[in-house]
């Protein structure tokens, strides 16, 4: 992989080169609003060394000492804030160069920013995800000398892990995020970016759907049409992917990377995953080690409870939506601001409990398709076959959220819409 300093990249531009380190946090979050609670829920209670460590690290959040014992007593739904970090690790910090390796790359953002919200009963589950180049306010925090940092008008919402600290920037994210969005964030945790090469690994790799091939000689990217199972680097490769899909921008490669959510979806309630009591256990382990949390979310029975909340939700009400943005006016094709009347609709349906009906993916990055049936691992299949049936009609008890709110279900199959296959 090709060294390269750190700079400034754009939020949905186009740009000649994208940073590795900023893709594989994606994928930190990617991973971690599935697998997230299912591992630590077998963990709590299986592995104790590990358990004890978790516990010692645990971050306080605004508001926690009301969050009750029971999940069943949070009144509007559970929300839980999955942040990826990008600080280097020795273990990883040769894959990416003047990263890890440079003191002027130094500090630590929160590149990838996803809510996971399960409703309260019927049970639904909605994944946000929020671009780390979104600017808003960020509110004053507890840095982790224990003083009030200033606030800031408009900021990008990747400085607020930094702002907080290694202490407190877990708090000082979910801080912000409420202060956009509205929602009570009761849980939270920071992941590692080598944890999630190691999350892939430990459920046997995901399988991607690839419409036309993939070639990306940044991130040296080749694949063919057809499926794939991505282990480790592979998925890396694939998430990180910018001007293999699409037309190169960083919103397009975001809708890119929810073929790959809602297949991993699809896997964790697979009998290969929640069935299989040796995967889980490994993916419990592999999870409380590469995992900072809230101190409300190092309770055992509690996390049990938010497992089997999301147990028997169908795959078809587990949504995947990113949050709605708008150029920004001071930064075009570099930075975003909120479209406020768009989230405004997001976050009205989820706290009616309402069933969502998403515009659909980014047709540049994105098509509709049918997977092969017979994946193997880094080998495509012969073709993706895009899918001729019509989309069912909403029901009546559906609302339709605005254009500019894309995503899709765990339900739908879709594949990449890459640039082409070169051999």
């Amino acid at each position: 992989m090709t060294s390269r300093s750190r700079r400034p990249v754009a939020g949905h531009g186009q740009l000649r080169r994208s940073s590795a380190w900023s893709e594989l946090l994606k994928m930190v979050g990617i991973a971690a609003s599935i697998v997230l609670v299912a591992g630590i829920a077998v963990a709590g209670y299986v592995v104790y060394d590990l358990g004890q460590t978790f516990t010692a690290n645990a971050v306080a959040l605004d508001g926690q000492e009301s969050v009750p014992p029971d999940i069943g007593a949070i009144k509007g739904g559970v929300n839980m804030l999955l942040v990826g970090s990008d600080a280097c690790e020795p273990e990883f910090a040769a894959e990416f160069g003047d990263r890890c390796s440079d003191p002027a790359n130094g500090g630590e953002r929160n590149d990838t920013n996803i809510v996971l919200h399960i409703s309260d009963s019927p049970r639904r589950v909605t994944v946000i995800t929020f671009p780390r180049d979104l600017m808003i306010p960020i509110p004053s925090c507890v840095d982790s000398d224990g003083n009030n940092t200033s606030p800031a008008s408009k900021q990008p919402l990747n400085e607020s892990l930094g702002i907080g600290g290694p202490k407190n920037g877990l708090a000082c994210v979910a801080r912000t995020i409420t202060k956009l969005s509205g929602l009570d964030i009761q849980f939270a945790a920071k992941i590692t970016w080598g944890g999630v090469m190691k999350i892939t690994d430990a459920i046997g790799g995901v399988d991607v759907c690839v419409a036309n091939g993939i070639t990306d000689p940044d991130t040296g990217l080749n694949l063919k049409p057809g499926t794939h199972t991505l282990q480790g680097l592979w998925a890396l490769q694939f998430l990180r992917t910018r001007h293999g899909v699409g037309n190169g921008s960083d919103l397009g490669r975001g809708s890119n990377q929810q073929v790959y959510m809602s297949s991993l979806a699809r896997k964790m309630v697979s009998s290969e995953v929640l069935g299989n009591p040796g995967t889980l256990l490994k993916l419990a382990h592999t999870v409380m080690s590469n995992v900072t949390p809230s101190t409300t979310l190092t309770s055992p029975t509690l996390l049990v409870q938010i497992a089997l909340a999301m147990k028997d939700v169908p795959l078809d009400q587990i949504n995947f939506v990113n949050y709605p943005v708008l150029d920004d006016p001071d930064n075009p094709n570099v930075k975003v601001v909120p479209d406020n009347d768009s989230a405004d609709q997001l976050w009205a349906a989820l706290a009616a409990n309402k069933a969502i009906q998403v515009a659909g993916q980014r047709s540049d990055a994105v098509v509709s398709a049918t997977p092969s049936p017979t994946p193997t691992e880094g080998t495509p299949s012969d073709s993706a076959s895009p899918s001729t049936e019509p989309t069912p009609d909403p029901s009546s008890t559906s609302v339709a959220l605005p254009q500019n709110v894309s995503g899709q279900s765990a339900a739908q199959q879709t594949c990449s819409n890459g640039n082409g296959y070169e051999g």
